[in-house]
């Protein structure tokens, strides 16, 4: 096998580790320890339905596994470890430090996000199956089993930055980041939900599993309706189309006007019968 060429001194291209989210949170329970898992990336083919992550643009895309992208540098994450502490998660599976390439590589990093029942907010259950929560102080954990009002967050999109939200608290003030007390210079921000007002520290971005996107769900079924062969059309009809027959059926059926389309073949079927 023919290799490309390779020159002294040039960077190897890192592998992205992926986080199997499936297996990790399919079953409501939790699970105990938080280990880096890797997986590899599957059939490219299935964009919609593998466990690619996107950017969340709407309140709406704010559903199933995602991550809070803080707005760091270097790029982090808010994360919990087993005894419920918060803090922000350096991410390595990002490209070149863009905040909308970013994808988890430890489940420590991913919260899954669901709707409280009859209201606006949502609750962000960690990887331990306990919720993200936020006191009186503005101190997160995650340490509660039960939602109650200070595990309920408001979504709410930046107006002057599309992709990123505002993550609100029920005490109107917002999550953020604050720089680190450390003597470390690499040290990463605290994370707060103390913020009385909306800054660049407010403003995350939500990436979630491509998956549980409603527009690219909706694409998908609308797809899979428009695909049908040229046997099924035929068994439909009830003889040998045309070529130019198949593209006016299929066209018919993207566009929504499938049965009126099949119908006046059918139609025309009995007039050359008969003529």
């Amino acid at each position: 096998m023919v290799k490309p060429l390779t020159f002294k001194g040039d960077k190897k291209a890192k592998k992205r580790k992926r986080v199997d989210v499936a297996e990790k949170f399919g079953d409501e329970d939790g699970g105990s320890s938080s280990k880096q898992l890797v997986v590899s990336k599957t059939n490219e083919d299935t964009a919609v339905d593998d466990d690619s992550w996107v950017t969340a643009e709407a309140t709406g895309d704010v559903v199933g596994p995602i991550v809070l992208v803080l707005p760091s540098d270097p790029p982090s994450c808010i994360a919990c470890d087993t005894n419920g502490q918060v803090f922000a998660s350096a991410l390595e599976n990002i490209l070149n430090d863009d905040p909308s390439t970013a994808e988890p590589h430890d489940v420590r990093q991913v919260w899954v996000a669901n709707r409280v029942a009859g209201t606006e907010t949502f609750s962000f259950k960690g990887h331990h199956g306990r919720y993200l929560s936020c006191d009186k102080f503005g101190i997160l954990s995650a340490n509660t089993e039960a939602v109650s009002p200070l595990e309920s967050f408001l979504s709410i999109p930046t107006a002057d930055t599309p992709g990123t939200f505002q993550i609100q608290t029920l005490r109107d003030t917002f999550l953020t980041i604050k720089p680190s007390t450390s003597s470390k210079s690499s040290a990463l921000p605290e994370v707060r939900g103390d913020a009385d007002a909306i800054t660049f520290n407010t403003t995350f971005r939500i990436r979630m599993q491509a998956r549980f996107k409603p527009k690219l769900k909706a694409s998908k079924e609308e797809k899979a309706r428009e695909k049908i062969s040229r046997k099924e059309l035929e068994e439909a009809v009830g003889r040998r189309l045309e070529d130019d027959e198949v593209r006016k059926l299929k066209k018919a059926r993207r566009e929504g006007d499938y049965h009126e389309a099949l119908l006046l073949i059918k139609v025309k079927n009995k007039h050359d019968k008969y003529s």
